[in-house]
């Protein structure tokens, strides 16, 4: 026990992260260029603006500022009376001006703080350092083949595009509470309606990694909350293995391979001082206090699961779960009169695995709570089983997902034969089943656990789910004379 708290401590992971997220404002952060880029060709999304042409000067995009301190508010944050814009000087292919558009050492804000669980279920504080507003470069597509030679082009749609970079503490422990404080956090931006989480890129994450007495490491631009888990996992991975073999951690930045869940070597890390950074002369100093005034925050998820627990008296689990997505909060809303617990049930528990199963959203489903409540008052009514409920939820999702025009619960019920049947009906059924199984029978009165539910999961499987099995049960027992 002893040698293995000293492994622990010896092994003591320390994680931050860096959060990139686009604001979804109509236009670029400098420039009057459209921000909604993706269905059009490459580079027609453009001017001299945010192509950095010689002589053509930025304006601030009042939106995209606003946006951002909404942030700053929902995650407590300490906002000054001023900030300034500076450039961070570095070259790459995709930074048409060789140089960004951000803050320095006066960001927007400052401090602040997001509340997530850690992986022992306790509550636990993750502390911000700041947030601050900047400009998105352009994006490079690799082209190509090993046959055809690799070559790569640049895409300057996407560069201007307003972002906001949110900094945590180095505060995290394990790769699952990053992806908890990221989940945590998408849910929060997607409650102010600052970004469009289905954008592609609208979310990228740094994560900063180190094995406590040893060189930090930086991932660059994961895309996605399970890449970044992933990459986390095998970077942890990697440094202890390097520690045992007596070897020493580099400070450097490496690329995140999410279709393999492994890292790769990119470059030594820079320093701040590499980038050079200066005040922007083109754009004068912020002043916000009167903005943060103005702004008025909706209800946030934390708000949310304490109403939906008060409101409907559903269990915490359920009420996380569900106010977790802002779809699927609205979602349950649309249906909890029809029962406010059986609903939050079969939303938060039955409905998500199988749509995340399907690999769907609740965004496909969204249009059509109709039909699930629909569902869901068949089974509370006691006119279909759970087993039956959860079949005709499968044909249903399948319908939708293949784009196919989506059945009523109530027509699929009547088209598989699915309605429920009184237990007398399968009293012949019962008898049949107890007859072929006498060592289940006799495992069951020796007060072997499972053996009466094999027996249930017999009769359940012989009447197609038509059964109830409490009624079964009840039926056993008595014809066992208990």
């Amino acid at each position: 026990m002893r040698r293995h708290a000293e492994m622990s401590e010896e092994f003591q992971v320390i994680i931050g992260l860096e959060v990139h997220c686009q604001l979804n404002t109509k236009s670029k952060l400098f420039c009057g260029c459209s921000a909604d880029f993706r269905a059009d060709a490459p580079n027609t999304h453009v001017c001299p603006v945010c192509l950095g042409l010689p002589g053509a000067l930025p304006v601030l995009n009042k939106k995209a500022v606003e946006y951002a301190l909404k942030v700053a508010k929902a995650l407590n944050c300490t906002i000054p009376e001023e900030g300034e814009f500076c450039r961070k000087n570095y070259f790459y292919p995709d930074l048409v001006k060789a140089y960004q558009i951000t803050m320095g050492d006066d960001p927007l804000a400052i401090g602040g703080y997001i509340e997530i669980e850690d992986d022992a279920g306790n509550p636990k504080v993750v502390n911000l350092t700041r947030i601050h507003v900047e400009e998105d470069p352009g994006r490079l597509v690799h082209m190509g083949n090993k046959e055809r030679g690799y070559y790569t082009l640049v895409d300057y749609n996407r560069s201007g595009i307003p972002l906001i970079e949110m900094v945590t503490e180095p505060e995290m422990s394990s790769p699952k509470e990053a992806r908890r404080l990221l989940n945590k956090l998408r849910a929060t931006l997607e409650y102010l309606d600052v970004f469009d989480p289905e954008k592609e890129g609208s979310l990228r994450v740094d994560a900063n990694i180190s094995i406590k007495g040893h060189e930090r490491v930086e991932i660059k631009n994961i895309t996605s909350y399970k890449g970044v888990e992933k990459a986390l996992t095998f970077e942890i991975t990697r440094q202890k293995n390097l520690i045992r073999r007596g070897g020493r951690i580099v400070r450097e930045t490496r690329h995140s391979q999410e279709g393999k869940g492994t890292t790769t070597s990119a470059r030594s890390k820079e320093t701040a001082n590499d980038y050079r950074y200066f005040p922007e002369p083109d754009l004068p100093v912020i002043r916000v206090a009167d903005w943060v005034k103005d702004i008025e925050l909706p209800e946030l998820p934390d708000a949310r699961r304490d109403r939906f627990m008060s409101q409907y008296g559903i269990a915490v689990n359920h009420a996380r779960t569900l106010t977790g997505d802002l779809k699927l909060a609205e979602f349950y809303e649309a249906i909890a009169e029809v029962g406010a617990a059986l609903a939050a049930s079969w939303t938060a528990d039955i409905l998500m695995g199988e749509l995340n199963y399907r690999d769907m959203h609740v965004s496909e489903v969204a249009g059509h709570a109709d039909q699930f409540a629909e569902l869901i008052t068949l089974v509370r009514d006691k006119k279909i089983t759970d087993k039956a409920g959860v079949e005709v939820l499968r044909v249903w999702l399948d319908a939708l997902h293949n784009e196919a025009k989506s059945e009523a619960p109530a027509a699929i019920v009547e088209r598989l034969g699915l309605a429920r049947e009184s237990g007398e009906s399968f009293r012949g059924i019962v008898e049949a089943i107890l007859e072929k199984n006498p060592q289940a029978i006799e495992d069951h009165k020796a007060g072997k656990k499972g053996a009466l539910n094999f027996i249930v999961g017999q009769v359940m499987k012989e009447t197609k789910g038509k059964s109830d099995p409490r009624e079964i049960h009840a039926m056993i027992s008595e014809i066992l004379g208990e």
